[in-house]
C-alpha cells in the first residue's frame, strides 16, 4: 500500500513537471489515498463481485456449514461467512480484511467433484489463510493491481486524445507517451511479481497449517488432485484475483513456472504427503 501511494505521487509529480500544472500532484495525492483507503475497507466486496460469489444459508449446503463450523472451532477463529461460485470447476478461496470480515467462497463444482475429506481439507487450507492473515493484503493486491493496470493502459493512450498546441504541450505529449509506454510494458511483470511475492509462500504456509488442523494431510494432498485434473478454466477468471484460489483457476494453460501464482501442484501434495502426526 505504501509503495503505491509513492508510485502514484511519483508519477503525478512527474507530469505535474511536464504540464507545469501543480493541480494535477494535487490530484495523484488525492487519489492514492482514497484508493489505499478503498481497497483497505471495500477490497473484499469487489472480490466477490468479481468473483460472481452469493453468500448462502445453512439450509442451502448443511454438509459445508457443518464442516465448515466445525473447523473454525478447532481452528479458534469465528465462522466466517460462506458464498458459492457457480461454476463447474473445482476451486475456492477466501478473502476479507479480518476474521471478523472473512469469507470463504467455493465453486458449485468443487462440492460436487470432491468427498467430504477432501472438502474439509480444502476448508482447512482456506481457513489457514483467515488464521495466518493472509487474506487483508492478498485481498488489498487485488484493487490495487487492478488499479494500476488500468493506469497503465491510460497512460498509454492518453496522448491519442490530448493534441499539443505549443511546444510545451508537444514536449510534455511526448514525454507522457514515453512514459506511458514504459509504464505499459513493466505494469503486466510488476503485477505478476507482486502477486507471487504475496502468493506463494503463503499457499504452501496454509497447506502445511490446514493438515495440522484436520491432522489428516492427504484430505487435502487427494483433493488438489482432483483439482488439478480438471482441465478447462474458470467461466468467470481475472488475473487480478488468480492469486486468491486454492489453485490456478486457468486450468490446464500453460503458464511458466517462473510466472505462475501458485507454486506447483506436484511440489504441495509432495510436502503434504511426506508430513507425518
Amino acid at each position: 500500500m505504501s509503495l503505491f501511494l509513492i508510485i502514484i505521487i511519483g508519477i503525478g509529480w512527474v507530469f505535474s513537471q511536464a504540464y507545469g500544472n501543480p493541480a494535477i500532484l494535487y490530484f495523484a495525492v488525492i487519489f492514492s489515498l482514497l484508493m489505499n483507503f478503498f481497497s483497505y475497507w471495500y477490497s473484499d466486496k469487489i472480490v466477490l463481485s468479481i468473483s460472481g460469489a452469493r453468500p448462502i444459508e445453512k439450509k442451502d449446503v448443511p454438509e459445508l456449514f457443518r464442516i465448515v463450523e466445525n473447523l473454525s472451532i478447532t481452528a479458534g477463529l469465528k465462522m466466517p461467512r460462506i458464498y458459492i461460485i457457480q461454476d463447474p470447476a473445482p476451486n475456492a478461496f477466501a478473502t476479507g480484511r479480518n476474521q471478523d470480515r472473512a469469507v470463504v467462497a467455493v465453486t458449485s463444482g468443487l462440492l460436487e467433484r470432491l468427498n467430504k475429506t477432501e472438502i474439509e481439507g480444502v476448508i482447512s487450507h482456506e481457513l489457514s489463510h483467515i488464521g495466518n492473515r493472509d487474506i487483508l493484503i492478498s485481498t488489498i493486491v487485488v484493487v490495487l493491481v487492478g488499479f494500476v493496470a488500468l493506469l497503465s493502459d491510460f497512460f498509454l493512450r492518453f496522448n491519442f486524445f490530448r493534441g499539443g498546441s505549443n511546444d510545451r504541450d508537444n514536449r510534455a505529449g511526448a514525454i507522457m507517451m514515453l512514459l506511458g509506454l514504459i509504464f505499459a510494458i513493466l505494469a503486466p511483470i510488476a503485477v505478476t511479481l507482486i502477486q507471487l511475492a504475496i502468493s506463494r509462500k503463503r499457499e504452501f504456509l496454509a497447506d502445511a497449517s490446514g493438515a495440522l488442523l484436520t491432522r489428516y494431510p492427504d484430505g487435502l494432498a487427494s483433493a488438489l488432485e482432483k483439482i488439478s485434473q480438471y482441465q478447462a478454466p474458470m467461466k468467470r477468471i481475472n488475473r487480478a484475483t488468480a492469486h486468491l484460489y486454492i489453485s490456478n483457476p486457468f486450468g490446464a494453460k500453460k503458464i511458466s513456472k517462473l510466472f505462475s501464482t501458485h507454486p506447483p501442484v506436484e511440489e504441495r501434495i509432495k510436502a503434504l504427503r511426506g508430513m507425518e502426526f
